[in-house]
């Protein structure tokens, strides 16, 4: 949530970043996710890896810094 925050990308809440992840990229429907399945899963799907990236995206934190 603070990454989000920090961005400015809410467009989600956490719970349905989440949600949206798991329905995508657990393949075995367990509910839970391993890294490999992770991994494999955002490199399958660009939308995720795009919206991953944004939101790891610290340059706004860099300008913040830097502007007291």
């Amino acid at each position: 949530q603070a990454i989000q925050a920090i961005n400015g990308y809410t467009n989600m809440t956490a719970e349905e970043f989440t949600n949206m992840i798991f329905q995508k990229i657990d393949v075995n429907n367990d509910g839970e996710l391993t890294l490999e399945e992770f991994i494999n899963g955002v490199e399958k799907d660009e939308d995720l890896m795009e919206l991953i990236t944004k939101s790891f995206d610290l340059s706004n934190v860099l300008k913040i810094i830097q502007n007291g």
